[in-house]
């Protein structure tokens, strides 16, 4: 496992209200870890990477697609995305290098998922 992954294990998936998380490293235009089972197809990370520096607006009225689900924007900004369909949602968080999505599930609190999120 490398160090990226048991981040992603250590601060996110530990605290039971993140189902999957993954980093996507900007520059590269790809994900660079995963926790496990957790596969982002290349044109999802292209397609987040692009959200944030020209489509803001857009995301804000229709949602985005991510793996062939629909999510309703809850918020958007130019440092995050928060997305929530009827099975749970998604996270993204954009730093200079990176960004980190994650996912949480029915059952899990949102709240605690950002957190921990923007907290790493």
């Amino acid at each position: 496992m490398s160090q990226l992954q048991a981040l992603l294990n250590d601060g996110l998936i530990r605290t039971k209200h993140v189902e999957n998380a993954a980093i996507i490293n900007i520059n590269e235009r790809k994900v660079c870890a995963s926790t496990s089972g957790f596969y982002v197809p290349p044109e999802n990370a292209i397609n987040l990477i692009y959200t944030f520096y020209n489509n803001l607006m857009q995301v804000r009225r229709e949602g985005l697609y991510f793996k062939q689900k629909h999510y309703k924007c809850v918020r958007a900004d130019e440092d995050s995305i928060y997305l929530k369909n009827v099975h749970g949602g998604l996270i993204a968080v954009k730093t200079n290098a990176f960004i980190l999505i994650a996912t949480y599930k029915v059952g899990m609190y949102p709240s605690v998922c950002v957190e921990a999120v923007e907290k790493l």
